[in-house]
């Protein structure tokens, strides 16, 4: 019996085209303030999940929503110089 594998991620997983070129990478730069308070907001919510919230559950989660609110308002208002080339982002 002749087993069928396929080859296509020995061919593919190598080719320049699957990395991030520069301009992708310096956008995720610029928004990792808000990812990293985005992140900050789920796990606030997930530590909430698993019991009835209380006050320092809805605390945690109305300062990470702050966070995000204003990492989302620095980034909406970085001036146009900031802005990168080539479109990305």
């Amino acid at each position: 019996m002749s087993h069928i594998v396929t080859v296509q991620d020995a061919v593919t997983a190598f080719e320049p085209w699957l990395e991030p070129t520069d301009a992708e990478l310096d956008a995720i730069e610029q928004e990792m303030p808000l990812i990293l308070a985005g992140v900050d907001l789920v796990d606030a919510q997930i530590i909430a999940l698993d019991r009835t919230p209380n006050e320092v559950d809805n605390r945690r989660i109305r300062r990470a929503r702050n966070r995000v609110l204003a990492a989302r308002r620095d980034l909406a208002n970085r001036p146009a110089s900031a802005l990168l080339p080539g479109g990305a982002a």
